[in-house]
């Protein structure tokens, strides 16, 4: 049996809906709905209900191809399970089940953490930036966060009165107590300012040569202990680095979620083949 069309002008409701939600009167937003939810949006790849609104991994096979450009992030998802056109806003907690790639800043009312609570920044060695060097072939490039060619950590903040910083407690142990770079930013006038010694590696400390007040910003930056990141070296892919690729999760020419989504998509539309 062939179903008509359904067109709805003003508002359509599903479940027990608030009308004051979508306005009355001459605020009434005409072409809106509500659902009561759940609902499913594409392929049904979900075993349970996982949300209020589910959204699968393929376009309606109806429609003309090519269904939603891949290549904004290099090809790897592509037809997108979502896509969204201007600013979004998440309101709660957000799950995210593989790689996250922004082409645009990405902004928080909160934390963001990722694997599973674990900060991304604390893995990096494991998670490096790798990519095919930029000006010589045949050889790659990896950087780690603050995306640089060393593993390294920073502390800034304003120099106290007294000259005297205090580094993080927790660089004893962490970093090379003997390769700190050190910049100071006299405020409002010009200062004298110096680095007079680093203490035992926990306290710098800053003199004016004229003898005045010191209103100056710090920012430090020390290299970890265990900093023996390679930055360049010869091969055609990350899996050639020489330090090794242990923990190894992420670079733009991974195809691992391209094959993912391919493969749950063949597998959904050859049930829906054999249920029809």
């Amino acid at each position: 049996m062939k179903v008509p069309d359904i067109f709805v002008g003003k508002r359509l409701f599903l479940g027990c809906g608030n009308p004051e939600a979508l306005g009355r009167g001459p605020t009434e937003i005409r072409g809106s709905g509500y659902l009561q939810g759940p609902t499913i949006t594409g392929i049904p790849a979900f075993p349970n209900i996982a949300g209020t609104a589910m959204i699968g991994p393929l376009a309606n096979p109806e429609s003309l191809p090519p269904f939603i450009p891949g290549a904004m992030c290099y090809g790897i998802n592509n037809p997108y399970s979502l896509a969204v056109a201007g600013p979004s806003a998440l309101m709660g907690n957000t799950d995210v089940a593989g790689n996250v790639t922004a082409m645009i800043n990405v902004q928080a009312q909160g934390n963001v953490i990722s694997n599973c609570g674990r900060h991304i920044l604390a893995l990096k060695k494991d998670l490096p930036f790798d990519m095919p060097h930029p000006n010589k072939e045949g050889w790659r490039l990896r950087h780690v966060c603050i995306e640089g060619p060393e593993i390294a950590v920073y502390c800034r903040g304003k120099v106290p009165p007294d000259g005297i910083i205090h580094l993080p407690t927790f660089w004893d142990g962490l970093v090379n107590p003997e390769d700190m770079s050190i910049s100071l930013t006299p405020i409002g006038s010009w200062q004298e300012l110096y680095v007079e010694k680093v203490m035992h590696g926990k306290q710098v400390i800053v003199k004016n040569n004229t003898g005045g007040n010191i209103n100056a910003d710090y920012y430090i930056v020390a290299r970890r202990l265990d900093d023996d990141l390679i930055v360049e070296y010869e091969g055609e892919s990350h899996e050639d680095y020489p330090g090794g690729n242990e923990g190894y999760s992420f670079n733009f020419e991974h195809n691992y979620v391209e094959g993912l989504i391919r493969d749950m998509v063949n597998e959904k539309v050859e049930q829906i083949e054999e249920e029809n």
